[in-house]
């Protein structure tokens, strides 16, 4: 029997009303930490995800199959700008916990100090030693510990070899799973529930203390009656409206897109919402083995680089099922069949750039969120070191050949020497990168100053009473790391402070 209390949209066809203390928007480490609290707390909350809920034995095996069902516009959502990157989202019960790498990093002590240095007030509301304090329940309840080297599989291992060999600092990842077996199947969701995403673990408890999580409903607006917030409009998949009353209070947790587009489509616009988006845009590097290493197979992301993490550059190990990989060879007839042959011999990792550059997100056509940036010189450029970084590593670790993945520039890599020339020879337009952006945040900041953020240092709105913000978009800053236990420590904090 399934432990979450579950309503479901596609089942609503006639016009919906509930009513709640708390409705928490989103059902992703935010809005599942926020409603644990507060539902243990004694109130009466109902957690609304725009996604369907879908059973671990009902994930696809293939990446295509998950982006159709779980993920947010099949994984195709896209920061226009000068160099479009794709960013991925969850839409699903569980959010993106569900199909992320499962990757948990507590939230370095640099960022912190950075965030209280631009706003003093930061230091009481939110003092380190409970914020550590909080971490530290969060890799309790979420199992988080380094992946083993039984799990890890051989493309893991091998960037352990190149580390080693150039002398960088680095590690097992830490990883939020139990009894593990190394499937590779992080980015379609654990098919045996291994993965302690959101729906294996925050939101079941959350429904055992009485919430309530209605998925496959769309949230249209915020409803506003004079400065206050009363409630939330939707749309259920089965074509109804859903109106739900929240006498205490409406908490956001849509991710930093999704809930300043929210916001200014409910026409709450004050401060800068929308505003200061930053994220981390990632490039890839392919390297060939002479012997088999089947990239498909053990954790999906196992091991990380950590040693160059000052500069703003994180490198991990990525891990595709066999569909993705086959997407990506190139050619057609024998050229596709010989890459076809050989793609058990390859492996990707890539580098996270902690970026300087800010956008924006804005309401956009068909209920999408729109998000523009423009990649700064500087941020290329770390693009560009950690191409090189991870071209070296992989022929240090004794791969045959590298494919940097770079137009303009060498194909194929065979030698060190050359790979090294890259950082200098490489090209510093961006579009000569194919890049993807993880991890945003930036939106909504929290501050004690109105004029330069939108909910204050407890996450409750400056202008609308009753309306909360507890996801990403309240962090004043990108933070260079993995941030869904950061997210899961600081949504739980402030959500202690509305639950009272």
């Amino acid at each position: 029997m399934n432990a979450l209390k579950l309503e479901d949209g596609t089942a609503i066809r006639a016009p919906h009303h509930a009513e709640c203390d708390f409705v928490v928007v989103g059902s992703g480490p935010a809005g599942a930490a926020a409603a644990r609290v507060l539902a243990r707390g004694g109130a009466r909350v109902i957690v609304v995800e725009e996604g369907p809920y879908v059973p671990p034995e009902h994930f696809p095996e293939d990446a295509f199959g998950a982006m159709a069902l779980m993920y947010r516009e099949m994984g195709a959502s896209v920061l226009m700008g000068r160099v479009p990157m794709p960013y991925i989202q969850g839409r699903v019960v569980g959010g993106t916990s569900v199909i992320n790498g499962s990757i948990s990093w507590r939230l370095p002590r640099s960022v912190y100090d950075g965030w209280v240095a631009g706003d003093a007030a930061l230091a009481d509301a939110v003092p380190w030693t409970a914020l550590e304090a909080v971490t530290d329940e969060v890799e309790r309840d979420l199992n988080i510990a380094p992946t083993a080297d039984d799990i890890a599989g051989p493309k893991n291992l091998l960037m352990h070899r190149g580390a080693e060999a150039l002398g960088l600092e680095h590690r097992p990842i830490s990883r939020n799973v139990r009894g593990c077996r190394g499937l590779g199947r992080c980015l379609q969701g654990c098919p045996e529930g291994h993965k302690l995403s959101m729906e294996r673990s925050y939101l079941v408890d959350a429904s055992a203390a009485g919430a309530v999580i209605l998925h496959s409903v769309t949230v249209t607006g915020v409803d506003v009656a004079g400065e206050r917030a009363t409630g939330i409009t939707g749309k259920s998949a089965g074509g109804a409206t859903v109106q739900i009353r929240a006498k205490r209070g409406v908490v956001l947790a849509a991710s930093a897109v999704q809930t300043p587009a929210l916001l200014q489509r409910s026409g709450i616009r004050h401060g800068p919402v929308g505003q200061g988006f930053q994220c981390h845009p990632g490039a890839s590097v392919t390297g060939f083995w002479k012997e088999p290493v089947c990239m498909w197979t053990g954790a999906t992301q196992g091991h990380e680089v950590i040693g160059l993490r000052q500069e703003g550059l994180k490198f991990e190990v990525l891990g595709f099922d066999l569909a993705m990989v086959a997407s990506r060879i190139k050619g057609v007839g024998s050229a596709f069949s010989a890459g076809l042959e050989r793609m058990a011999h390859a492996v990707n990792w890539g580098v996270a750039v902690r970026a300087a550059a800010r956008g924006r997100v804005k309401p956009g056509w068909g209920g999408r969120a729109s998000v523009t940036m423009d990649l700064h010189r500087d941020d290329v450029a770390k693009v560009r070191r950690g191409v090189r970084i991870m071209g070296e590593m992989m022929l240090a670790a004794g791969a045959q050949k590298v494919t940097p993945g770079v137009h303009g520039w060498h194909a194929e890599v065979a030698d060190r020497a050359v790979m090294a020339r890259f950082e200098e020879e490489g090209p510093l337009d961006g579009r000569a990168y194919p890049m993807a952006v993880t991890h945003m945040f930036g939106t909504c900041r929290m501050g004690a100053d109105r004029a330069r953020s939108v909910v204050d240092l407890r996450g409750a709105h400056h202008h609308v009473a009753a309306l909360h913000v507890v996801d990403s978009s309240v962090f004043p800053s990108n933070t260079g790391v993995n941030p869904q236990t950061s997210i899961l420590a600081l949504s739980t904090l402030l959500a202690r402070g509305m639950a009272g």
